[in-house]
């Protein structure tokens, strides 16, 4: 049977652990107890023992004959409930009536309860209150929506008469006057009767009562022809590339109604504030599910530690107490059951259709189960990767692939791109690994990057696509090395590598639903809104990814020289060496280097001005170091001579210095000097705190790799190459390492706002205009 506190810390949420009732401390509060009692039996036990037995016998006996037992239980101690009159809160004070052998040792463990008690309770109401006005919120929100279909319904049966022949368009219809979004619009003039008028105030008067403030709506002018001249306002809220609304489309909020003489309502633009309010509902639903188990599991956790109390003290406290919790507005209240209820009746009525089996798979999607299939699959593809390395290796050996005759044409054409499915793959599989830690350690990792549960990978889907890729790379190595053997011509078999390339960039834009699809759009979306860094708003999962690129540079240049390669040898615009050595090679070489980091400098430029936070410009700085320094090496790798090694020299160690810091002090959180782990943070997601240390002596090591390359090493061009590859390798296993901990740091910051869903914006918002 499991122990309730392993239930409880496997159960609880994440994001409010500090907001339940700390089970732990009041079980080491009743270990007290329980030792407290056994000096004082140690020393009655010679003369004594025997007495108290028989006494504590006949207390027993009696308490279970009494017809007063309620009543006595309620004399051992007394829950008093007070009200503060500066906040309004009820708080709880438990009185001890009746003397206990362990007095001091019951009153603290007492306290305690009551201090959980209250804290449990006081979050309950907050949540509660905080989920009551998303409710009222998103239902004045649905109203607006619902006057708005209505409007465009009517306008659209009116202006589509028989009597009327006009151009029906597929994914249009006509434009009613009151619409969405950080609009404005004037009514112009028309040949309406007084009745359209009256039909006009009415809609008017409806939105009104629904939150949406007309500008100048008392005092309204009116037309020639007598109809009212106004403007209506309604903010639609910013979003970002990841949610429906992109700013393009808040463009076309924006024109729904600023262009007086357009005649249409593009359907995407309604579809889109029904999509977000629906996401809304959702989200609300979802808050309510985790308070209802929130108020079950302290409840459970109260019950059960009373129980401990009454076994160790011997007596029947825990039925007072109990009846004030099931008395407290956390256990008692309804709010949440009868919203949640709502919820579903809205939901189910107005986006299923009345299918409250449709309704349900939103509302309370089921939890992708992991199939023993990718776990088979992993296995299969990990012995035919080790099996065809070694099938390479020999071969590799047989041909003397790697022999002074035959290194440099081999190195130059097939290195690059096999040096760029091997660092991906690596990268994934270290990915792979922090999913397992971040499940292991349950940081919600999916919450944090706002990934969907039901179509975000899991561990075994990224050891699959590692090993799945690795394989199929070192099928067409040997492929490609038995080609050679067999006498066909360089210029033919060479461009296999290329062909691979191809082959996976058609897949990664693959429109079929296959091989992850949801996972390779959110990619390109990803890698789209880092090119695009300026003109987006930044989420965490852009500068994460962002992160990634920057130790990436190599699988860049590499790709770089092997594109350069591929259109060489197809369109035969200039030599292969000049992929190698020519000038423009070195333009775009100083450009790859530069652009991580100039797209993570963007990225803090942007959220410094969506923000104001002025950590993000020193965040930018770090970047802007890193160029420099970058840059440097780069130039002094072909211009080797003593004023450039100083400049390599400072500017790498500068940027070495200003990345540490930031790794270990705002990416981390470590180095906290008042914090009660030294050298740390106060919380900790793992137990043994030596990981953290070593952690960080690793980290250091990591970052000074760099040192290797104003270092000439007078080794082979093959050693070299591979040389290049392991310090790159080391720099994907220092990010991959670098994952876990920044993800840690940014959940305990989670859990220090209690954020344990995501909040929705809305696409209606009243906003005020001063004119």
């Amino acid at each position: 049977m499991v122990k309730f506190s392993k239930e409880l810390e496997a159960q609880l949420i994440p994001e409010w652990k500090e907001a339940f009732v700390n089970y732990w401390q009041l079980k080491k509060q009743i270990k007290r107890i329980k030792l407290s009692k056994i000096p004082k039996q140690n020393h009655h036990a010679d003369g004594d023992s025997i007495f108290n037995s028989l006494c504590f016998m006949v207390k027993k006996i009696t308490s279970n004959f009494s017809l007063g037992t309620d009543h006595d239980n309620m004399n051992i101690i007394k829950v008093r409930k007070k009200s503060i009159k500066s906040s309004g809160e009820e708080i709880y004070e438990t009185e001890l009536v009746e003397l206990f052998s362990e007095e001091d040792e019951v009153r603290v463990f007492f306290v305690r309860l009551d201090e959980e008690l209250n804290k449990v309770n006081q979050f309950y109401i907050k949540q509660e209150k905080e989920l009551n006005e998303r409710g009222e919120t998103l239902n004045k929100q649905l109203q607006i929506l619902l006057e708005l279909k209505q409007i465009i319904n009517d306008r659209r049966h009116k202006n589509y008469r028989p009597t009327k022949t006009k151009t029906n368009h597929s994914d249009t219809f006509p434009r009613s006057p009151p619409t969405d979004s950080h609009f404005s619009e004037s009514f112009g003039e028309s040949d309406d009767t007084n009745s359209e008028i009256s039909h006009t105030d009415e809609i008017i008067a409806s939105l009104e009562r629904n939150g949406v403030n007309f500008v100048n709506s008392a005092t309204r002018t009116k037309t020639k022809k007598g109809k009212p001249k106004m403007a209506m306002r309604i903010d639609l809220p910013a979003t970002n590339a990841t949610r429906a609304i992109t700013a393009i489309t808040s463009m076309l909020w924006e024109d729904l109604v600023n262009n007086p003489t357009g005649d249409f309502i593009h359907k995407k633009k309604i579809q889109c504030a029904d999509k977000m309010i629906r996401s809304a509902f959702v989200e609300l639903y979802r808050g309510l599910g985790l308070l209802k188990t929130y108020s079950s599991l302290n409840m459970v956790a109260f019950s059960k530690i009373l129980k401990k109390f009454d076994k160790v003290s011997c007596q029947k406290a825990s039925t007072s107490y109990l009846k004030e919790v099931k008395r407290s507005h956390f256990v008692s209240s309804d709010k949440v059951v009868r919203l949640m209820d709502e919820v579903e009746s809205i939901f189910t009525k107005h986006f299923a259709n009345n299918d409250r089996k449709k309704a349900m798979k939103f509302l309370r999607p089921q939890q992708h189960k992991d199939s023993h299939m990718v776990t088979f699959l992993v296995g299969l593809s990990t012995g035919c990767f080790v099996s065809l390395f070694c099938v390479y290796a020999i071969l590799a050996h047989l041909c003397a692939i790697f022999s002074p005759n035959n290194e440099s044409p081999y190195m130059e054409t097939v290195y690059p791109v096999f040096s760029v499915f091997a660092l991906l793959s690596l990268h994934l599989f270290m990915y792979g690994c922090n999913l397992y830690m971040w499940k292991r350690t349950r940081i919600n990792y999916n919450f944090i990057f706002e990934f969907s549960p039901t179509t975000s990978l899991k561990q075994r889907d990224a050891f699959l696509i590692c090993t799945a890729l690795m394989t199929t790379v070192f099928g067409a190595m040997v492929v490609h090395l038995l080609l050679r053997a067999a006498g066909f011509s360089p210029n033919q078999i060479d461009s296999l590598p290329g062909i691979l390339l191809l082959t996976f960039i058609a897949l990664l834009i693959c429109p079929l639903d296959i091989f992850y699809r949801p996972t390779r759009y959110c990619f390109i979306r990803v890698i789209r809104n880092i090119v695009c860094s300026p003109f987006y708003k930044v989420l965490l999962v852009d500068f994460f990814m962002a992160d990634q690129l920057t130790s990436q540079i190599p699988l860049l240049r590499h790709l770089e020289t092997t594109s350069c390669n591929l259109l060489g040898r197809v369109f035969k615009t200039h030599h292969p060496e000049t992929c190698h050595s020519g000038r423009l090679y070195m333009e775009i070489t100083y450009i790859i280097s530069f652009l991580p980091y100039y797209w993570r400098a963007m990225q803090c430029a942007r959220r410094w001005f969506d923000d104001g936070d002025v950590n993000h410009l020193a965040n930018m700085g770090k970047y802007v170091s890193a160029m420099i320094a970058a840059g440097a090496r780069v130039t002094y790798s072909r211009q080797d001579n003593h004023l450039w090694f100083a400049i390599v020299i400072i500017t790498s160690v500068m940027a070495t210095c200003y990345q540490l810091y930031w790794d270990f002090i705002k990416d981390w959180g470590f180095f906290n000097p008042k914090s009660r782990n030294p050298w740390l943070r106060d919380d900790l997601v793992l137990r043994r705190k030596s990981i953290y240390y070593m952690s960080i002596a690793l980290n250091i090591v990591l970052r000074v790799t760099w040192v290797e390359t104003i270092m000439h090493f007078n080794v082979g061009h093959v050693q070299s190459r591979m040389l290049e590859f392991l310090l790159a390798a080391l720099e994907v296993i220092r990010r991959g390492h670098w994952n876990f901990y920044r993800l840690e740091n940014e959940h305990l910051n989670n859990v220090g706002h209690y954020r344990a869903v995501k909040t929705v914006p809305l696409p209606f918002r009243e906003t005020d205009y001063d004119y």
